[in-house]
């Protein structure tokens, strides 16, 4: 059966209340950017997935702000939303002021199937610091929803990569690492072998693409700016780049490609079917 789903893939959108981030980022302004590139394409997209740091602060109006923008590019594609918490998210505030539901602190994890794909997200946020963890009761909940496999499989959604040393290595005696997911191989046990057939994540600030559990993984690039991951190694560094992913699943696997947001004039421009010709040989 022939069939292909499309997703656009936003991370590490740290919107304010007010005013750039660290100055001169703007964070709205990136967010915008992404969506209103996706609107602009006239191509379909079935999901607007964002998986996580959706604000800076944690605080309900900046949340707000993310619903708007993100509804109204949702509803002009005819495409579902699909978010996930991170490091700077409060789960309160983010189910109060984005989804306008009850300000629970438990752990923020859903399901959204589209057709026969299904989206899981997973929530790896732990409050106060960092680093991101799955507690036994979140595993376990996985677990229950992989033991029946969807029709054309499971994308996992979750803030913290899966994978070590995508973040810079930073430890700490009583915590241990201070960024990466802790006991990856907690959640390695649980998806390998399963349907999941992508995972999607952010974090970094950087993109990056690997294999967990024998699965492909895919860490988005950052909306609201970039980690120099080539800095030297006494340094940390944001970089004025923003950008986002367009994520296709079809029955042969996935293509992620990255979608620049920074608006420079273009380096050229032509209709695709003098494109066409000229790859031809009609001209």
């Amino acid at each position: 059966m022939d069939y292909q789903y499309s997703l656009l893939h936003l991370t590490d959108v740290h919107v304010l209340p007010e005013g750039p981030l660290f100055g001169s980022a703007d964070t709205r302004a990136g967010l915008a950017a992404a969506l209103d590139a996706a609107v602009a394409s006239g191509r379909r997209f079935d999901a607007i997935v964002l998986s996580g740091d959706l604000t800076d602060a944690g605080d309900e109006p900046s949340y707000r702000a993310v619903a708007a923008l993100v509804e109204a590019a949702a509803e002009r594609l005819g495409a579902r939303i699909v978010y996930a918490a991170g490091n700077h998210d409060e789960r309160g505030a983010l189910r109060a002021g984005l989804l306008g539901l009850d300000p629970s602190t438990e752990p923020y994890v859903h399901v959204v199937r589209i057709g026969g794909l299904r989206i899981i997200t997973l929530d790896t946020s732990v409050p106060g610091r960092s680093h991101g963890e799955l507690d036994a009761a979140q595993l376990a909940w996985l677990a229950a929803q992989l033991a029946e496999p969807a029709e054309h499989g499971t994308v996992l959604v979750l803030h913290h990569p899966p994978l070590a040393g995508l973040s810079p290595g930073f430890e700490d005696p009583r915590h241990g690492p201070l960024l990466d997911l802790h006991e990856p191989h907690r959640l390695a046990e649980v998806v390998r072998g399963t349907d999941v057939r992508l995972i999607l994540a952010g974090h970094t600030h950087s993109a990056a693409a690997g294999q967990f559990a024998g699965i492909p993984l895919w860490v988005g690039p950052a909306t609201s700016y970039a980690a120099d991951p080539l800095a030297p190694a006494d340094e940390v560094r944001g970089l004025p780049l923003q950008a986002c992913t367009r994520v296709d699943i079809t029955p042969e696997g996935f293509r992620a490609v990255l979608v620049p947001l920074r608006q420079e004039p273009a380096v050229y421009r032509m209709p695709v079917d003098k494109l066409v010709g000229l790859l031809s040989g009609d001209h």
